[in-house]
């Protein structure tokens, strides 16, 4: 075997040698394990970073940065409203024949650029649905290069939009420089769901039976609302998504690198929920209603509407769910030699129901042209209940052979989110943004467990316990952000941003053989103070050279924390507290290259931040299941990643290509480790190892035969965890863990087809491999969902039916093992769902500004590329 050496200034020459010793023959899957990541893994960042960074821009600054041709920018707007047309067509034809040279796509500010334009007379074509077309001739001369022309406006074809009846095939594809987005304001297979829903048919994003959200494999990952965190924290946003309704949502935001301009938190990178807030002259709204087979229902009506000097919107709902779920776990207790001396297994039910009202409002007054202030508002909140059972079986010595717990809880869910914005325009391009916000959860939840048990001897007893458990955060947050666009193709952008947390969350519970003798039990009472603060300033430069782009920044960060824990009749002077400050500093390049024939190739560093959750923190010992205890650690360290990615985008008229192959380097890897305690088996967390992972994504979007579009992500990873050894606090032997090393790949294929009579049906598929976990493994699974939808009354009217987990094979099962034992588990959440939806449009408002219909853009993202 020929071993490839990875050299200290060789990284480029690397990822050339990786792609063609993978793709050479059709072994690529054993290849990438064998010749990626098996050997030099560690390598990579042993080198010295400076010397990487002078290489990749020698290589591509060298070559381009005296290209002879030309350039043309400009910006499309609304002849009326004068607001932003984006994703609109532009096109560069020849001005003698009108044969196609180049074409692209309006960003969120209406902007456009074309480079590498040879000398000669072209003509400039712009488009967009329900505007009449416009066309404008210029000429690339050798004394003039780069051309602006400024702005473009675009007028309404009344007549041409009663003419055309839009039909769009799913979530529409596109990358920015840092991001790829993911229209899915149209999305079949989650009508009727919720936020939780929406993502699992998004690529490259995952989401488990207990509504945990993961990028790429990993669940360090930060979701944000409209740009920002919005209330969602690690500890509640699995309940936040899952009441979420899906009807509210337009797009989706995947953000895998993050420059230094975002907050790091999050080593997975981001994923940025955007709301729907339509912006059109007039007004517009809907009502929508829809039920399921579980006799869920919801309830959502929204209206908007926009004048020359008011924005304003306003949306209220009501979601209830109810889900039936399970799980077993199936323990055995084995000796110092690992053989088995005893088991304990247990399976369980439970059932859920309740939910959310919910309420958006907010609104924009443009005080002048430049000077802009907005307020916005959002919050939920509603009544959630609980019921489960646990059978246990056992014959661990001197316990129980059989015993029942039933558990009943009930919470209340209070979420509120309230932003204040200015923003004072320059100019075109240049702007301050200033906007305060604040975000509060609150969870005040009472649960109740009764157990009793069978004992060889044939005795039995009963326990009681009654537990409130209240959960406040509050947070706010300040932000000031600049943009100066300026020169020929040069941008800067700063800002500063503190996030001021505060979390408490009490504990009290009283215990008893039955309910009338429960007293309370000081020994279980527990008061969590938690107090984070978060400084942070942060500056990035942009500039494109020709076909070269380039994006450099750096964020420092001050990080303060202070947290206590106080027992019973403790106050807070009687306790010292644990006190932390440290500074943290993210720095990020991002290279881009456009070539030929709509090619494109970026690179991108970054460095990032997983800190823990208040979960994750709060010592207090979760009594859930009797028999597998879980408590927070409030020593955790954070974890720090370096991530380094290759991106590649192709177009073609009917098809784009996406391929990113990345590495990631991650020190104080958080584990979840398990181990013996008296038969009892204990949870916590712990800063154990460093980890390494790399990997290739693949994104493949084909429209086929002008009724078929279909997107399918493949993801290709190899992890590596060092080998660790903790004695967790009370324990008596230490949990260690061998280092271990992982393959594994997931699949998902979104499928969307025009049928006859108008009706539009999604499929959507995926497959998880196996995956590596602390102290064991993860098995494979897989989903399958589908919707269909039809159109009334001139697309007023729409009906959907929808069926999410049709396999019921959504199961999360695991593998584990330790100091004297080995557990097989599963859990489940929901069996398959069908879901009915109708939703009805009114208003007098202007054509809503979305991406072409599928029949003119044929799935390439609004570019008329080469025929594939």
């Amino acid at each position: 075997m020929k071993v490839f050496k990875i050299s200290d200034t060789n990284i480029y020459s690397w990822f050339f040698l990786f792609y063609l010793k993978t793709f050479r023959n059709n072994k690529s899957a054993y290849l990438l394990k064998t010749y990626f990541c098996k050997f030099y893994l560690n390598e990579i960042f042993i080198m010295n970073t400076r010397y990487c960074l002078i290489f990749i821009l020698a290589f591509f600054l060298t070559p381009f940065a005296f290209s002879q041709n030309g350039s043309i920018k400009g910006i499309v707007k609304d002849a009326d409203s004068k607001e932003n047309i984006f994703y609109g067509n532009v096109s560069i034809l020849q001005a003698e024949n009108k044969k196609f040279v180049q074409g692209t796509i309006t960003d969120e500010a209406g902007m456009f650029h074309f480079s590498n334009l040879k000398p000669g007379k072209y003509i400039l074509a712009a488009t967009f649905i329900s505007y009449k077309r416009l066309e404008q001739d210029f000429t690339v001369s050798t004394d003039r290069k780069n051309i602006d022309l400024q702005t473009l406006y675009l007028e309404p074809d009344t007549k041409l939009l009663k003419e055309v009846e839009i039909v769009e095939l799913g979530s529409q594809m596109r990358m920015d420089i840092d991001k790829k987005v993911f229209d899915v304001d149209r999305n079949i297979a989650s009508s009727g769901g919720s936020a939780s829903d929406v993502l699992t048919n998004i690529p490259s994003v995952q989401v488990d039976n207990e509504g945990e959200v993961s990028l790429r494999g990993n669940s360090s990952v930060t979701v944000w609302i409209n740009g920002k965190a919005s209330g969602l924290t690690a500890d509640n946003r699995a309940q936040i998504l899952a009441q979420l309704p899906a009807e509210s949502i337009e797009r989706i935001e995947v953000i895998t690198n993050p420059s230094a301009k975002y907050d790091p938190e999050g080593t997975g990178g981001i994923i940025n929920i955007v709301l729907k807030n339509n912006r059109k002259p007039g007004y517009y709204g809907s009502v929508q209603g829809g039920i399921d087979t579980e006799l869920g229902y919801n309830l959502n009506g929204n209206i908007n509407y926009s004048s020359g000097k008011i924005e304003a919107y306003a949306g209220v709902g009501r979601r209830v769910n109810r889900n039936t779920g399970g799980g077993y776990s199936d323990r055995t207790n084995t000796d110092a030699q690992g053989n088995p001396i005893s088991f304990l297994n247990q399976d369980s039910e439970n059932k859920s129901g309740g939910g959310p009202y919910t309420f958006r409002l907010g609104g924009t007054y443009h005080i002048t042209e430049k000077d802009h202030l907005g307020i916005t508002g959002s919050g939920m909140f509603g009544f959630r209940e609980q019921n489960g059972t646990i059978n246990y079986e056992s014959n661990v010595p001197n316990s129980y052979i059989s015993s029942l717990r039933t558990t009943s809880s009930e919470s209340q869910m209070r979420n509120a989110n309230a932003e204040l914005n200015y923003k004072h325009d320059f100019t075109e391009k240049s702007n301050l943004n200033l906007s305060a916000s604040y975000n509060l959860w609150n969870r005040d939840e009472e649960s109740v467990y009764e157990q009793s048990y069978l004992y060889a001897d044939s005795s039995t007893r009963t326990s009681y316990q009654r537990q409130i458990n209240d959960v406040n955060t509050n947070t706010w947050e300040f932000k000031a952000d600049y943009v100066n666009e300026f020169g020929k193709e040069n941008k800067i952008e700063a800002g500063y941003q503190s996030t001021l947390n505060r979390r408490e969350s009490p504990v009290e519970t009283f215990s008893g053989a039955n309910q009338s003798s429960a007293i309370f039990d000081d020994n279980l009472y527990n008061r969590f103070l938690y107090n984070q603060d978060i400084h942070a300033l942060y500056a990035t430069f942009s500039k494109r050279i020709q076909k070269f782009g380039v994006q450099v920044g750096a964020r420092g960060e001050y990080t303060n924390i202070d947290m206590k824990t106080l027992g019973y009749n403790q106050t807070e002077s009687d306790v010292t507290p644990y006190k932390k400050d440290y500074f943290s500093f993210f720095p990020s390049v991002f290279l881009s290259y456009q070539l030929p024939k709509n090619n494109e190739i970026q690179l991108n560093y970054t460095r990032r931040i997983r800190r823990p959750s208040g979960w994750q923190l709060n010592p207090f010992m979760n009594i859930t299941d009797s028999a597998n205890i879980s408590y927070g650690n409030p020593y955790l360290d954070p974890e720090f990643s370096n991530s380094l990615e290759f991106n590649y985008l192709k177009n073609w008229r009917n098809h784009t290509i996406s391929a990113s192959v990345y590495y990631k380097n991650t020190d104080d890897v958080i584990q979840r480790i398990s181990y013996l305690e008296n038969n009892i088996m204990k949870t916590t967390f712990e800063n154990v190892a460093q980890s390494q992972s790399a990997g290739m994504e693949l994104v493949v979007k084909n429209g086929l035969f002008k009724f078929l579009d279909l997107t399918t992500t493949l993801n290709l990873y190899y992890s590596t965890l060092s080998a660790f050894s903790y004695l967790p606090d009370g324990a008596t032997k230490p949990v260690t863990g061998d280092a271990s090393e992982d393959f594994s790949w997931d699949v998902k294929v979104i499928a969307n087809l025009l049928l006859p009579y108008a009706f539009s049906f999604q499929i959507t598929g995926s497959y998880n491999a196996p995956q590596l976990v602390a102290q064991g493994y993860r098995e494979a699974n897989y989903g399958l969902d589908a919707g269909i939808r039809k159109s009334f009354f001139d697309k007023k009217l729409n009906l959907s039916l929808s069926a999410r987990n049709i396999l019921n094979s959504q199961k999360r099962e695991t593998h584990t093992s330790g100091n004297g034992f080995i557990q097989d588990a599963a859990t489940w959440r929901s069996r398959c769902v069908v879901n009915f939806t109708a939703t009805y449009s009114f208003g007098n408002m202007k054509a809503k500004k979305t991406p072409q219909p599928k029949q003119q853009t044929n799935g390439n993202n609004g570019m008329e590329g080469e025929e594939f």
